[in-house]
């Protein structure tokens, strides 16, 4: 009776030490199931520390394997709506998709289209409001007496006024015209600037000048702010640069729709940056679907956490984690209570 009894025992242990390995195996098999989430990680600080946010709280928090895909607008949203290659992104956090309209139409259009494998699908905001425009240090139109410096340029308030003042902004590799700071090529705001000059004939007085990076296009701006020298050129917002320099943008017509597809002389469009996904997603990661569709900012906490890379000198890993900490009661909205607990367990490590 004994040894049945031991016997049995020793059974039981076996088969449920056997169960025990088939769930860890499942589970194994489930995790190793999910694909990747990758990021479009475009040149820019905000949309960078947006992927380590969102990436951070699904590796940490919701066990998923996390990429990034480096490259410019019209590159990785184009590869995004195709699903080009196994290492295609299938999330774009910030989404400036007035600047190529265009594509992104059509990739709406497939989204929708069941008969195709291609197409995004827009969640809606990541923060609104986000602006973008030709501007000047204020020094320039107003003076600015601590520093002793006088207005250069007290009648520059409008694009239709650069032509006046091109000489304040000479190019010193062309002295016969003013150069004005673009974007980064591949960058879409380029290819907008480039309609914007054809359309105010601003190009006979001035080069455009496309910085090598988004870094460089805010050090040239600083650094003639730091010396009081004129500059003149594209910038956007939420940006650390805007928010510690005083600068002020250029004035032109109210943003017309048509007008701005056709010329674009009129003002950029008061963008809301989307973001974007791969239209498969929410097949295979209804939960990162879910956690995406909660995701918001605001302009406010963008230029803090931009702020605080450039005054610390952090990288987008650290400003990401600085959100996480400072910003608690807003991304526990986004998640489950589980999810969260994970979170924070990972931040305090």
């Amino acid at each position: 009776m004994q040894k049945n009894q031991v016997f049995t025992t020793r059974m039981l242990i076996i088969g449920t030490s056997m169960l025990l390995i088939v769930f860890m195996a499942f589970g194994s098999a489930v995790a190793a199931s999910k694909k990747p989430i990758i990021f479009a990680d475009f040149g820019w600080d905000s949309a960078q520390v947006h992927n380590r946010i969102a990436a951070f709280i699904l590796s940490k928090g919701m066990g998923y394997d996390v990429k990034y895909v480096s490259g410019e607008t019209i590159m990785l949203n184009t590869a995004l709506i195709k699903a080009i290659g196994g290492e295609a992104p299938n999330v774009n956090m910030e989404s400036w998709h007035d600047n190529w309209q265009e594509l992104y139409d059509k990739g709406v259009a497939a989204g929708n289209d069941p008969n195709t494998k291609e197409g995004l699908i827009d969640l809606g905001p990541n923060f609104p409001n986000s602006v973008q425009g030709w501007w000047v240090p204020t020094y320039m139109v107003k003076g600015d007496a601590k520093r002793k410096i006088k207005a250069t340029a007290p009648d520059l308030k409008s694009v239709t006024d650069m032509p006046k003042y091109w000489e304040l902004f000479k190019d010193p590799e062309d002295p016969t015209k003013g150069r004005f700071f673009s974007c980064v090529p591949g960058w879409s705001c380029g290819m907008v600037n480039e309609k914007k000059f054809k359309a105010y004939g601003t190009k006979q007085f001035y080069n455009i000048m496309e910085p090598g990076s988004g870094a460089a296009l805010a050090a040239s701006m600083e650094s003639a702010y730091k010396r009081g020298k004129p500059w003149i050129g594209y910038y956007w917002a939420p940006t650390w640069v805007l928010g510690k320099l005083d600068m002020t943008m250029l004035e032109e017509s109210p943003y017309d729709k048509a007008i701005f597809e056709a010329t674009a002389k009129c003002a950029f469009p008061a963008v809301k940056c989307n973001i974007l996904i791969h239209k498969k997603l929410p097949e295979w990661a209804p939960d990162v679907v879910e956690f995406l569709k909660k995701y918001n900012t605001t302009l406010d906490i963008n230029n803090k956490f931009l702020a605080f890379m450039q005054s610390s000198k952090s990288n987008t890993d650290q400003a990401a984690l600085w959100f996480l900490e400072n910003h608690e009661a807003l991304w526990t909205t986004w998640v489950t209570p589980a999810v969260a607990t994970k979170v924070k367990a990972a931040m305090n490590k």
